[in-house]
């Protein structure tokens, strides 16, 4: 048995029984919610099923106790994206989902939600404390399930002998997972809604796009999509690269050898020197990143803009926005807020603004009143997240589907409210996790107020009827109206508000990150 954290209420052995199709789980009972953490849906992705894509958990005899939440995949140590890492347990049973449902009755065929969390890609753990999910379930009535995948290079590099996308993959085994057990935990497998932000958000813009998660989830919440998507080709040589950290060359047979939790430190190495792949990476190399899906031609056939406007998902409703400070975040995190000198702004508007030079002209003509600080982040802001979310509503909408717009400006508290509506701030205002992970930053110095409480139950009603019904609250978007609800003190519908950002890239086709030279 793997050894886990502990929850938060002490086990009784008349917690509530599931049936799934693998055996029994034992969950508990939490203020008036069943609760079930740590469940298998694959079995260990080791030994001879290293870097393969996940095979069914293998079923067991009894009852299993579901009280934790399994093991993290292996990443990077420190920071995640939500947050310094708290004590996860040890342990190869990384392949686990958790399950909040308001009563686990096959008959009550309610909403479920299924949550991916960021991370760059190369972090995240589903029970972070700031992905508690009570609050959802509890108000909206649903059941809420999240899940683990593979992170890193265990997920994402590209390697000789295995397949691409291996963290999509495992995100498909869990929508599979849910297909098949949902209805014993009181959830309806025919309304079921992917959600994720960051590179959870890219996942759900993936998903929409690949032809194994059809039928899997009728709706998809993407928050905050990230544009980075790799070639094959550059996904190889960045693939090279990290192997070669390890001092290997980037095949299963070599790769297999190294102990998964000495992996990440290759990563992290490659991390510290993207910058000296320049001319090579172009703007990947900034991102600092090594990691995001490939567009392989199998498992992720086209880069999802492109998917969508083909009608890849039109028969699945898609809610989708950003936040207006989103790259403020790292600014303050890396201590550079305030000190962007005009020569560092002038490198970012030529390398990410569409149309290099010409770019950065028409962007300083846009925002005239800019010091570099707000330049350097506002076109990191926009290539990054902002562009990329509108993209794929408009792209969504062009294939023949419906999408809803959203922009969150409410801005942060803590810290003086420098912070602004940045990256991440969405999470606790969903989740209505207010004490835990990267809320610690973002009300720091600043209690939660009637209205930030206010706001997080908006979120909440927003999110979950749009999992009821399709309906968030707002009307669809259009290429004409561009409907976008404003979400704030006072939250609004309005013409999409980041109109002088959405004139400079219009034209510009979002695709695969090329190898250049």
């Amino acid at each position: 048995m793997t050894t886990n954290n502990a929850p938060q209420s002490a086990p009784s052995s008349d917690g509530p029984v599931v049936r799934t199709t693998a055996g029994s789980v034992r969950g508990l009972q939490e203020d008036g919610l069943a609760v079930f953490r740590g469940i298998p849906f694959a079995e260990p992705p080791v030994g001879e099923l290293r870097f393969a894509a996940p095979r069914p958990a293998r079923s067991w005899d009894g009852t299993r106790d579901a009280y934790a939440f399994g093991p993290p995949p292996p990443q990077e140590p420190g920071m995640t994206a939500t947050g310094a890492n708290p004590d996860f347990p040890e342990g190869d049973d990384w392949l686990t989902v958790n399950v909040w449902t308001p009563d686990p009755d096959p008959a009550a065929r309610r909403p479920v939600m299924v949550w991916i969390y960021g991370g760059a890609y190369k972090l995240g753990h589903s029970g972070s404390p700031g992905y508690d999910a009570q609050r959802i379930a509890r108000d909206g009535d649903v059941v809420v399930v999240t899940l683990n995948y593979r992170v890193g290079m265990e997920g994402f590099a590209q390697i000789e002998g295995a397949p691409a996308n291996r963290g999509l993959l495992d995100q498909v085994a869990a929508l599979e997972w849910v297909r098949e057990n949902v209805t014993a935990f009181g959830g309806d497998p025919d309304q079921v809604t992917v959600f994720g932000e960051s590179a959870g958000g890219g996942s759900v813009a993936s998903l929409l796009a690949m032809e194994r998660a059809r039928g899997l989830f009728r709706r998809a919440i993407a928050q905050s999509v990230p544009g980075t998507f790799f070639s094959l080709e550059l996904a190889e040589d960045i693939g090279r690269a990290l192997a070669a950290e390890a001092g290997l060359r980037p095949t299963v047979a070599d790769l297999a050898a190294v102990d998964p939790r000495r992996l990440p430190d290759a990563g992290q190495a490659l991390s510290a020197k993207m910058l000296q792949h320049l001319d090579r990476w172009g703007r990947i190399a900034p991102t600092v990143t090594p990691f995001s899906p490939v567009v392989d031609g199998d498992v992720l056939p086209a880069a999802p803009w492109q998917a969508l406007a083909s009608g890849s998902a039109r028969d699945v409703e898609l809610l989708v926005g950003h936040n207006r400070d989103e790259y403020r975040l790292f600014l303050v995190m890396g201590a550079m807020y305030g000190k962007i000198t005009e020569e560092q702004a002038t490198g970012a508007l030529r390398l990410f603004a569409p149309g290099g030079e010409a770019g950065e002209r028409a962007y300083r003509a846009a925002f005239p009143e800019a010091s570099p600080t707000e330049l350097y982040e506002r076109v990191q802001t926009d290539w990054l997240f902002a562009m990329p979310s509108l993209r794929l509503a408009e792209a969504q909408t062009a294939g023949g589907g419906r999408a809803h717009l959203y922009e969150l400006t409410w801005g942060a508290p803590g810290n003086g409210g420098i912070l602004g509506a940045c990256h991440g701030l969405d999470i606790p205002l969903l989740f209505g996790t207010f004490e835990a992970d990267l809320a610690n930053l973002l009300w720091a110095g600043a209690g939660v107020t009637p209205e930030a409480e206010a706001l997080s139950s908006r979120f909440r009603t927003a999110w979950t009827s749009f999992a009821t019904t399709g309906d968030p609250g707002w009307p669809a978007y259009d290429p004409e109206a561009r409907s976008t609800q404003v979400l704030d003190t006072h939250p609004t519908v309005t013409a999409y508000p980041e109109e002088k950002a959405r004139q400079l890239w219009e034209g510009y086709e979002f695709t695969p990150s090329p190898l250049l030279g």
